[in-house]
């Protein structure tokens, strides 16, 4: 964890570094060619018979025409990059970065604006933003020019850009920079931007298979159902078994283990139904490095996104899904309905206080996802206090690191590999002590599910 954080600090001071990788390319190349043009013009050439000479003096030329064009663009460089700087000094002009939601597009779209800049001659204007604790964004062009009406010269340089960040979470951003680069990229002059905000990763829908789910408790009498449906009482769900009870309401499974005899509290028919209420629970029992781990954090977003997708998939139904989170959450009071959820789903984390028993409410809750994060022995007393109509949806988290099969893996050594941001960490997964517990703690929770008499979806 050190060493990530100090490479971290090493790459975010390395940005005052004005030379660029660029630079000792084309530094190389210009040595390689003085060495060849001047070892030629040493050598006894036959000026009749050969037109090398020729070539030598247009290839000074070329390399001239290309040293005195670069360097004329390396100098505007420098000079956008001081009136800029006095910009910035005298009036607070920073970089404007404004998030765009809904674009299709996966990853994060956002555009971008500099007031007053000036583009260096045949070079480029580049951003970056910095969030949570020195981590950096990629480079992104600023390359449109923002004119006003009746005005020759631009007001501003912008660029839209898209940047796939690692986590879907919510991210802060604690300042940004702005480079001012020539033509050929040999240097990058940078300006520190203040910027704060926050913005964050959306999770993205999957491919399910939907169970129906019915609303369990009845907030309101506004929406009324062709067909009267059970729901339970305003009593406790179980409570001893005394005479005159029916003894089909005994739940065996209670007395099989505690050897008392508990019974069901009554139902009653109701016309009206109102809200489902889906939960999803976060628990795990890794201890704070594990949670806060490479593995955990990508089955963390491999969870968040089929949590989506069902919420999404419930929401298209007549009613109305009320998320519960298992964790308290800060969110802008601006933001209600579907945003709501998906920033609430967006910014939940394993927590280890709070567990299945303490977290769902059998007599409200219609829908609960589980994970293999959760122990076989919380899942087994959730199933104890489920009705038939519960739906219980277990995402295996194995899941997000699937391994290649052996005909994909043979068809690679021929053909490139597609991309494929954990392909680093699967290869550790397969010899990680977390993988054999997790495999172990999916076999119990699925074997639980099968006996089990709720609604059960397995992914």
């Amino acid at each position: 964890m050190k060493w990530k954080f100090l490479s971290r600090r090493l790459r975010y001071y390395a940005q005052y570094f004005p030379f660029t990788i660029n630079f000792f390319i084309v530094a190389a190349a210009l040595w390689m060619c003085y060495y060849l043009l001047r070892g030629s013009a040493d050598k006894n050439i036959d000026a009749v018979n050969s037109y090398q000479p020729l070539i030598l003096m247009m290839g000074k030329v070329a390399l001239w025409f290309i040293i005195l064009l670069t360097g004329f663009s390396i100098l505007t460089a420098i000079a956008c990059w001081l009136f800029y700087l006095f910009l910035k000094k005298k009036g607070s002009y920073q970089l404007e970065v404004s998030f765009n939601k809904d674009t299709g597009q996966k990853g994060l779209s956002f555009e971008t604006i500099l007031r007053k800049a000036r583009r260096p001659f045949l070079g480029f204007i580049k951003g970056r933003l910095i969030y949570d604790d020195m981590r950096m964004t990629g480079k992104f062009l600023m390359a449109s020019n923002k004119k006003n009406p009746g005005r020759l010269w631009r007001e501003a340089v912008s660029g839209k850009s898209i940047v796939i960040l690692p986590d879907i979470k919510e991210y802060s951003i604690s300042g940004g920079y702005v480079f001012f680069e020539d033509m050929l990229q040999l240097f990058s002059l940078p300006v520190k931007q203040q910027i704060k905000g926050h913005f964050y990763q959306e999770p993205e829908s999957m491919m399910l298979e939907e169970k129906e789910a019915q609303p369990r408790k009845t907030d309101d009498t506004e929406i009324r159902i062709d067909q009267l449906r059970r729901v339970e009482g305003d009593y406790f769900n179980y409570k001893d078994f005394e005479i005159g009870d029916d003894v089909r309401r005994i739940v065996w499974k209670l007395y099989a283990k505690n050897r008392e005899l508990v019974v069901r509290t009554p139902e009653i028919f109701n016309p009206f139904a109102s809200h489902i209420y889906f939960y999803a629970s976060f628990h795990s029992q890794l201890n704070l490095l594990q949670r806060e781990g490479a593995f955990a954090a990508e089955m963390l977003n491999y969870y968040k996104n089929y949590i989506w997708t069902i919420y999404e998939a419930l929401s298209k139904k007549e009613f109305e899904v009320k998320f519960i989170p298992d964790q308290e959450l800060q969110l802008p009071e601006a933001i209600n309905g579907t945003a709501l959820v998906k920033r609430y789903i967006s910014n939940c984390q394993w927590q280890k206080e709070r567990d299945l028993s303490r977290y769902f409410e059998p007599k409200f809750g219609s829908v609960v996802c589980i994970s293999s994060m959760n122990t076989a022995g919380e899942v087994s007393q959730l199933l104890d206090q489920c009705s038939h109509e519960t739906v219980v949806y277990f995402i295996r988290l194995s899941g997000c690191f699937k391994a290649f099969a052996p005909w994909t893996w043979f068809l690679r050594i021929f053909l490139k590999a597609p991309e494929d941001r954990l392909r680093k960490i699967k290869s550790r997964w397969l010899l990680s002590p977390l993988r054999i517990r997790t495999l172990k703690r999916e076999k119990e929770i699925m074997a639980l599910l099968e006996k089990s008499n709720v609604v059960s979806g397995i992914f």
